[in-house]
């Protein structure tokens, strides 16, 4: 089978676990061919190089949705074609600026209808005009046209005070959304040489798999850990961008989102939470299959084995203080004020307790400047105790980086925790519990994203923004030895269970069979490079010319009903 994996800021370049796990499944799956289809959000997303991929990855295609686009070769049109393509753009525009600015009058479905009819349109016209389209879709005609759609009657109060400045920058985001429509990818040796399209994230990575399917016919299926659409309203009130442009984006991936899911032939979401949030979006149920991210087991089977024995050998493998242990990257989002404020209330109650939050490097301003106030936090909340924040023993919170001299593993930094807790305010998927339930670790955790279904029963679950029960929580565990081990070993063979490379892999792999068996793509002729037939290309079962009839039921198999004697 071959596979087009399309994939956004991750796989080959992401060494996260964004792209491990791509990687894991790729290489799990070492009898397919892969052709990989990557976008890069930015040149960050490059700057390391691409990752070592494994033979069955028989191609890597790549395109930008930053900087400016790449130019389009010279090449004279005459003045009628000119202004036909011109017409063409202006009308396909004007559905999808059209379906973006929504209305009053206009309902739900004819907005979908308008968005995707525009999308479409658009895509028809960058496959004629080889390359032409990221220029319109910046020019005067862009802009006049999504003007017009603001300034509509019926449409929001933040669009109809949208101002030149406003309209510019939406339309130079929109061209970067819209890039992969360009993109030299739907011939019958690209995209329509796949037998599956396996887009990895919605929004920009799913526009090759729409157009696959559209010019190719090659089915597509949309996985999703976090939901694209949601992910990138936070990114885009993170960004400053002013509110009209923001309602223009969102509209944007909602539409996009819902015509993906109209097109998939399956969708895999990662999680219950996502799957609620596909189905806001339009997903139909019948097409969907919850699929769990496969976490490599095998980097925390020390800790978890060490676990386990002390647990069957009924022993206490406390710390000689009572640690409180945080594992992931410093984020806003993972709400380490409260966690602060938290163990501010613990350390009145067990006054040699300490805290232990092990962090990734941070990979921008923001990270690191998030990360100076929670030091200085930490300081302002116990200024008694040692000057040195980042000292290991002297203070009772310490803040640690993975990965940097003396810091230890990511198995050990669970392992470092009597009780390991994740205060996030907001969650995708958390991996990082994932993480502390191989290593057989007790938690506590606040009530976001997929966490009450990952921990399923085996952690304690508290509100979120809420330091005071986080604090009672740990506490809790804290000073019940024999519930937090049965809970450590609780959640080991969940996650054993449910999360594992294994799992996940086979899902896909039966995933794949299905799409392909219920939707083959049909190619003629199935001919070599010199012209030969190719045998056994396609299977003989895979076409019926007429529906079977059913076949009648033998005399003997047919129930014959009993008699009283």
């Amino acid at each position: 089978m071959r596979i087009g994996l399309l994939t956004e800021g991750g796989y080959p370049y992401a060494r996260g676990e964004g792209g491990a796990w791509c990687d894991r499944l790729v290489r799990g799956l070492a009898h397919h061919d892969f052709d990989v289809y990557a976008l890069s959000r930015s040149p960050r997303t490059e700057s390391a190089g691409r990752v070592e991929t494994p033979s069955q990855v028989r191609r890597v295609r790549h395109e930008r949705l930053w900087g400016e686009p790449a130019p389009v070769a010279p090449g004279g049109i005459g003045r009628s074609a000119a202004k036909a393509r011109r017409a063409a753009f202006r009308s396909g525009f004007r559905d999808l600026a059209t379906a973006l600015a929504g209305g009053t009058a206009m309902g739900t479905a004819e907005r979908a209808d308008r968005f995707a009819t525009g999308l479409y349109a658009l895509a028809d016209l960058a496959v004629e005009t080889a390359g032409a389209l990221p220029a319109m879709l910046r020019g005067d005609d862009a802009v006049a046209e999504l003007e017009a759609a603001c300034r509509a009657p019926g449409v929001r109060p933040v669009l109809g005070d949208i101002v030149v400045t406003e309209l510019l920058t939406a339309a130079d985001l929109l061209e970067r959304q819209l890039r992969p429509l360009s993109a030299p990818w739907y011939g019958p040796d690209e995209l329509g040489a796949a037998d599956v399209c396996h887009a990895v994230s919605g929004g920009p990575a799913a526009l090759p798999g729409l157009l696959g399917k559209r010019f190719c016919g090659t089915p597509l299926i949309v996985t999703e850990y976090t939901v694209r659409a949601r992910e990138a309203l936070l990114a885009h009130r993170a960004a400053g961008l002013p509110p009209a442009v923001r309602a223009l984006l969102g509209d944007h991936f909602r539409l996009l989102a819902g015509e993906t899911y109209r097109q998939a032939a399956l969708i895999t979401p990662g999680s219950t939470h996502v799957r609620r949030w596909q189905e806001r979006c339009g997903a139909p149920r019948e097409r969907m299959r919850t699929i769990h991210p496969g976490i490599d087991a095998g980097r925390f089977a020390r800790a978890g084995a060490a676990a386990e024995a002390a647990a069957q050998a009924d022993e206490q493998a406390a710390h000689a203080d009572p640690t409180v242990a945080w594992v992931g990257r410093a984020d806003p989002a993972k709400d380490l004020i409260a966690l602060l404020h938290a163990f501010h209330a613990i350390r009145r109650e067990e006054p040699q307790a300490r805290l232990r939050i092990f962090h990734l490097r941070a990979v921008d301003g923001r990270a690191a400047g998030y990360l100076d106030h929670c030091r200085t936090l930490a300081a302002q909340l116990f200024p008694d105790e040692a000057a040195d924040a980042h000292a290991v023993g002297e203070n009772p919170v310490s803040f640690e980086e993975i990965g940097s001299p003396g810091a230890p593993e990511p198995a050990d930094a669970y392992a470092a925790g009597d009780v390991v807790v994740l205060s996030s305010s907001a969650e995708g998927f958390p991996l990082s519990l994932v993480e502390a339930m191989f290593c057989g670790r007790p938690t506590v955790s606040t009530d976001v994203g997929a966490v009450r279904e990952v921990i399923g029963g085996t952690g304690l679950v508290v509100p979120p923004r809420n330091p005071k029960a986080l604090a009672e929580a740990t506490l809790d565990l804290l000073r019940g030895p024999e519930r937090a081990a049965r809970l450590g070993a609780a959640a080991r063979e969940r996650a054993l269970a449910l999360f594992t490379v294994t799992t996940c892999v086979d899902a896909f792999r039966d995933s794949y069979l299905d799409v392909m068996a219920h939707h083959p793509v049909r190619r003629l002729p199935l001919l070599d490079a010199q012209g030969a037939p190719r045998p056994f290309t396609a299977p003989a079962e895979s076409v019926s010319p007429t529906r079977l009839a059913p076949t009648p039921a033998h005399p003997a198999w047919t129930a014959v009903p009993a008699t009283r004697p």
